[in-house]
């Protein structure tokens, strides 16, 4: 009786899969908070976030107490405030101060981040003169709870020099950080790469990253003729991306990027 009870059950078809999980993410280099016209408003910079709508941003070009360009502030505290959102503030520069003068890379996330870390990638610090490429911190990973799926969502800033060579070191330490998640995991790249999709330094990314397809998201001095696509959104085999666009606007010298996901549930 039992082995024809297990032979039924067998013939039974199998529950149906639950429906993939829609998140929109953005990622926004808000270049300290200062616009396209020079003026430095943090209210027109959470303001242009919010506008995304998105529940998950990367952000690049952070202060917190950097510098008087910014008056000192933490802006990715004050940026949580104005959006309603919980922040993971990563740190490329953190320097001694009353308070310490930081820069760096944040997430923004409407979903809670039960752990979070501040990875190191090879970098040419901009602060000492005397630099060689060495690792140092400033890429962002926070695994996020989206409606109860786990997502390793990543937020970079890379090398802006014309020489590849320090991009090309960051896209193997970003590949092997990536490859140390667990096999078929949810991944979210968001960031400033300094590099358009087709630089020969990018090309190992997308090996295993799909990159969302978009128009311009630096337009330059001379739109449309200096425009150039810098900020990417990047997402693992586990995740779809059903639309992507760029949102231009005067909140920074970068326009934010946002994609539409879809994640499936675990």
């Amino acid at each position: 009786m039992r082995e024809i009870l297990l032979a039924l059950l067998l013939l039974l078809p199998a529950p149906p899969q639950p429906p993939p999980v829609p998140v929109r993410v953005a990622t926004v280099n808000m270049h300290s908070g200062v616009g396209a016209d020079g003026a430095l408003d943090l209210a027109r910079t959470a303001a242009a976030i919010r506008d995304t709508g998105a529940g998950i941003v990367g952000l690049q070009e952070v202060d917190v107490h950097w510098s008087a360009r910014s008056a000192f502030a933490d802006q990715a505290r004050e940026l949580a405030r104005l959006t309603g959102m919980r922040v993971f503030f990563a740190p490329i520069y953190d320097l001694p101060g009353a308070p310490r003068r930081r820069f760096g890379v944040a997430v923004l996330s409407a979903y809670p981040m039960p752990r979070t870390e501040n990875h190191e990638i090879t970098r040419l610090s901009t602060q000492d003169p005397n630099a060689v490429p060495a690792p140092a911190p400033g890429f962002a990973e926070a695994e996020i709870l989206v409606r109860g799926r786990r997502v390793h969502v990543y937020v970079t800033h890379l090398d802006y020099r014309p020489d590849p060579a320090v991009r090309a070191a960051q896209v193997a330490d970003t590949r092997r950080v990536l490859a140390a998640d667990e096999p078929g995991a949810a991944q979210i790249l968001l960031g400033d790469l300094n590099a358009e999709q087709d630089a020969p330094e990018l090309a190992p990314l997308w090996t295993t990253l799909t990159r969302a397809d978009t128009g311009p998201t630096f337009p330059g001095p001379d739109f449309p003729h200096s425009a150039k696509t810098l900020d990417h959104i990047a997402v693992s085999d586990a995740i779809h991306i059903r639309a992507a666009t760029t949102r231009p606007g005067a909140a920074s010298d970068h326009w934010p990027v946002v994609a539409d996901l879809l994640v499936p549930q675990g």
